[in-house]
């Protein structure tokens, strides 16, 4: 066959898309790092990879029953919603948003922001729950609070608000239990309700995905890959030492499940740059971004950054003499030019385009970056940096999955949980006679677990066991083209898992964690706190 020649554009879009390569080495070296900086986080405060005590301690397994609230406090935007849960793993969502008006952000005191808010729950209880009350007066609905903003978490329903972010700024509030701020108001206006939950909404990821999973297998994991990225698992309780250390500043929680949910803030994993990957385009990426130096991980992973490297690649292939766009008519204040202007939706249209000609890279180029008249070399060349940055976004997501579920000893299922032939023959015989009494037959082989895009058929009662269970949410996870794929590549390539490992594990997107989310850890929460709720 003869040779084909590449034009030098693309021959140089391909040396610069090996700088993203992440091999199997960098995995297993990622995982090795991260497993040793959660148990420096679990063992002590103050880690950059914090490993925050949530102090909810069980999850939901599908079948609960009844009506909460959430309140998810985010930004500029306030939202309230209602929760019925059926009990089979389904919910009904009732939900209402308004905005929160720019003097109230900035107020004299809490109290002018936090009356605002309870009113907006008494309008959304009168409106949706009025009836509820009128057969049950004595009933009060639990509530979950989504504040995204850094507090001091000390109970499943308390936290002290350390400083404000996203253009709020009342000092008044500051060191405040938030809780406890929204409660006073909400009693002053005579409402049956109980904040009951202070939720992150990772946390609540995982929470939505243990509650409508299929089968029984409770969740491990809830990870975020979309604008920024985190993960929240389940841990046993005697390995958060830092809870019981001497001069420990923890609240109270339950310790009747020996588990407790975790935050890892694993955006923070490797700030130390000793084993993540690095290039020039990451690190103007770095030094351009609002935190320098933190979030190293999320700087390569999540869909606020992907975007940026992209651009910051292609302006080097411009800028160089192999000339990208040099006979474009790109303005000087085009999209191409404008730091942080790129969205992450751009690498999932690239990664999309199976045209021969590359016509919807072509289009994408034109009006999400200003460049019209890209030649099909050019559109090539922006492909292949597109997709080795995905790529490697998607490999990296790798590394926490397989270290939280090593770390976690999900990996060593029970005996009768393998397949007959990889059984002892005295485990063999014990196999077999509990099959007899339980009329289910011994597991044949490890089971294949499902996907994010389709798991309700997944897996049958008697392979339930050997699932492990991972909820996403996201737009890089749920949108980039062959994101789950090269995740599960990557996790194959780590010796603890290999292909039957990865068969095991079971992804599904979990929506909504500040609402659905929220208000099942405030179901969690009255349940450990001994209240009726049904």
């Amino acid at each position: 066959m003869p040779v084909v020649e590449l034009h030098p554009l693309v021959e140089q879009a391909e040396r610069m898309a090996k700088e993203f390569e992440y091999g199997p080495e960098d995995v297993k070296k990622g995982v090795k790092e991260f497993l040793r900086l959660m148990d420096v986080g679990l063992q002590n405060d103050g880690e950059d990879m914090t490993m925050i005590p949530t102090y909810v301690t069980s999850v939901p397994n599908g079948t609960e029953k009844g009506v909460y609230l959430a309140v998810d406090l985010g930004g500029t935007n306030f939202r309230v919603c209602s929760v019925t849960l059926n009990g089979d793993t389904t919910f009904k969502l009732t939900q209402s948003k308004v905005a929160i008006p720019k003097e109230l952000m900035v107020a004299k005191d809490a109290h002018s922001l936090f009356s605002f808010l309870a009113k907006q729950v008494e309008t959304f209880v009168k409106e949706h729950h009025g009836d509820h009350f009128a057969e049950r007066p004595d009933h009060r609905l639990q509530l979950g609070f989504t504040f995204s903003f850094p507090v001091d978490q000390k109970a499943v329903n308390r936290g002290y608000l350390i400083r404000w972010t996203k253009g709020f700024d009342i000092a008044d509030a500051v060191g405040k239990d938030v809780c406890e701020l929204l409660q006073t108001e909400i009693d002053a206006l005579g409402l049956p309700v109980t904040v009951a939950a202070l939720v992150n909404d990772t946390v609540g990821t995982l929470m939505a995905r243990s509650y409508t999973s299929p089968g029984k297998t409770g969740t491990l994991l809830g990870a975020i890959f979309g604008t920024g990225t985190n993960g929240a698992y389940v841990e046993k309780l005697d390995k958060l030492t830092k809870m019981t250390k001497p001069g420990a500043d923890a609240g109270e929680y339950d310790e009747s499940t020996g588990e407790m949910v975790v935050n890892t803030e694993w955006g923070s994993f490797d700030n130390a740059m000793k084993v993540l990957p690095d290039t020039p385009y990451d690190r103007e990426v770095d030094t351009t971004s609002v935190n320098p130096g933190i979030q190293m991980f999320e700087k390569r992973v999540s869909g606020m950054f992907l975007g940026e490297i992209l651009r910051c690649a292609m302006v080097s292939l411009h800028d160089e003499d192999y000339g990208l766009f040099r006979g474009a008519d790109v303005e000087s204040d085009a999209q191409l030019h404008t730091p942080w202007t790129v969205d992450t939706s751009v690498l999932s249209f690239i990664e999309a385009d199976d045209t021969d000609d590359l016509s919807k890279t072509k289009e994408v180029l034109e009006k999400q970056l200003g460049v019209p008249g890209a030649t099909t070399d050019e559109a090539r060349a922006v492909k292949i940096l597109s997709h080795a940055i995905g790529k490697r976004s998607a490999r990296l997501s790798a590394v926490p999955i397989a270290a939280i579920v090593i770390a976690t000893g999900k990996l060593q299922p029970s005996a009768t949980a393998l397949p007959m032939e990889k059984l002892s023959l005295v485990d063999q015989g014990i196999a077999a006679v509990k099959a007899a009494f339980s009329g289910t037959p011994p597991a044949a082989g490890v089971p294949k677990a499902s996907t994010v895009h389709g798991d309700k058929d997944a897996v049958t009662s008697s392979d339930e066991m050997d699932v492990i269970d991972i909820g996403v949410d996201g737009s890089v996870v749920e949108f980039y083209p062959g994101f789950e794929k090269y995740v599960r590549e990557a996790l194959s390539e780590v010796e603890e898992f290999g292909a039957a490992g990865v068969k095991r594990i079971r992804m599904g997107v979990a929506k909504d964690g500040s609402g659905v989310g929220a208000a099942l850890i405030a179901l969690v929460a009255a349940k450990a706190a001994g209240v009726e709720v049904s």
